[in-house]
């Protein structure tokens, strides 16, 4: 098949009982749910670990369950996937396929922030439910007006970067660190939105930043970086980084011996394959999301991996999952696949999701975990501060070799 195009029914792999006409109607036996995700290219590792995988479960638990309950019946889903390569031209041309050839009834969006923003126009041309969660922007509110159809379920920028400002000015004013910060960031639509919004955060609150500074994708002289860094004897050091560089970045400041009180990096922190390659020494390394270990997390996290085979992220992964049940509930609600139907329960409607009640509020969900730490071999929540969030262990232990 060509694009590495893929359908599956359930767990079955490779060509299903064909693509039927469009729209649904009475009698219709299945559902044609389709995505653009990047298997390959930069992207891929956390697409492959927050994004795809719930894709998969999701449809495998519907399936399993006797399909989307509809009104003329239940209706089993079938997937149709494309690789992007990690290209936003290549996820739009993948996408407008969906919309116009293979008359996807569901689309799904891809992996990232400027995947997300860069597909965000062709989901509104079709009228299709936008169902962003891994971006973080605060043009969201912007979007939200010019395209309706458009939510974000991770939340805003700003509020990640006012969590951590606060939670650091909390353990400065108590005495259990000092107040300098040092700031590295990906210079990319995340990296950019995620440390200009701390930057703005730090305003006013008491804390110095003493240094800032981006890095191209692709970089990996981390080394030379955290020297660079650990000259500016921050207190706190906060990385805004995606995958790639959140692997690296552990090691490179044990080889030159920088150990802050605080350490915080970006996407990538929470993803099972972080604690697999460090082990014990990732005991208090900082981060974005978090889970709080109760029965919905465990319960979830058990199905992830029975069906998947591997652990879901503590961060994106459960509010991925969480969107999709959104999405069926708003469906089987409706009795139909009627995307206009769909977008206008989504934006006024709550759902009983993993992660509790789930309303969006302007489009926008603010209900999640925002900042978590590694602790005792778990990525627990720290902030917001409410109940189920963990003490902040401060300072963080010393890097072992």
């Amino acid at each position: 098949m060509n694009l590495g195009r893929r359908r599956f029914l359930g767990r079955a792999v490779g060509l299903g009982a064909g693509l039927l006409g469009w729209g649904l109607g009475q009698g219709a036996s299945v559902v044609r749910v389709g995505y653009s995700i990047s298997k390959t290219g930069p992207y891929a590792t956390g697409a492959g670990i927050t994004t795809l995988p719930n894709y998969r479960l999701w449809v495998e638990e519907v399936n399993r369950a006797g399909g989307l309950k509809l009104s003329g019946g239940p209706v089993r889903l079938e997937a149709v996937e494309y690789d992007d390569r990690s290209n936003p031209e290549e996820a739009i041309r993948n996408l407008q396929r969906l919309f116009t050839q293979d008359r996807a009834d569901i689309v799904l969006p891809p992996w990232g922030t400027a995947m997300n923003l860069a597909v965000a126009p062709v989901f509104a041309r079709y009228g299709y439910p936008h169902l962003g969660v891994t971006n973080l922007s605060e043009k969201t509110p912007e979007l939200v007006k010019r395209w309706p159809n458009y939510f974000s379920f991770l939340g805003l920028p700003s509020q990640y970067a006012e969590a951590l400002a606060r939670l650091l000015r909390n353990l400065a004013g108590a005495g259990r660190v000092g107040r300098r910060v040092a700031v590295v960031h990906t210079d990319d639509e995340f990296g950019l939105e995620l440390s200009g919004a701390f930057r703005k955060a730090l305003q006013g609150s008491g804390l110095e930043l003493v240094y800032f500074q981006s890095y191209p994708q692709g970089f990996s002289d981390f080394q030379s970086l955290l020297s660079a860094v650990k000259g500016r004897d921050p207190d706190a050091f906060v990385a805004f980084s995606y995958p790639a560089e959140t692997l690296a970045l552990p090691e490179a400041a044990a080889v030159v011996g920088f150990n802050p009180p605080v350490f915080f990096l970006g996407v990538g922190t929470a993803f099972p394959v972080f604690r697999q390659r460090y082990g014990a020494r990732i005991e208090g390394v900082m981060g974005l999301g978090g889970v709080v270990n109760n029965a919905s997390w465990r319960a979830y996290r058990e199905r992830h991996l029975a069906v998947t085979n591997q652990e879901p992220d503590r961060w994106a992964s459960p509010v991925t999952y969480a969107s999709l049940q959104a999405l069926q509930q708003a469906i089987e609600r409706v009795g139909r696949v009627d995307r206009f139907q769909v977008v206008r329960l989504l934006r006024e409607s709550t759902f009983d999701t993993i992660l509790g009640p789930l309303r969006l509020e302007a489009n926008v969900f603010r209900g999640n975990w925002l900042i978590g730490q590694w602790q005792g071999g778990e990525f627990v929540a720290l902030m917001p501060e409410r109940p189920g969030a963990a003490t902040p262990l401060v300072p963080k232990p010393a890097w072992t070799r």
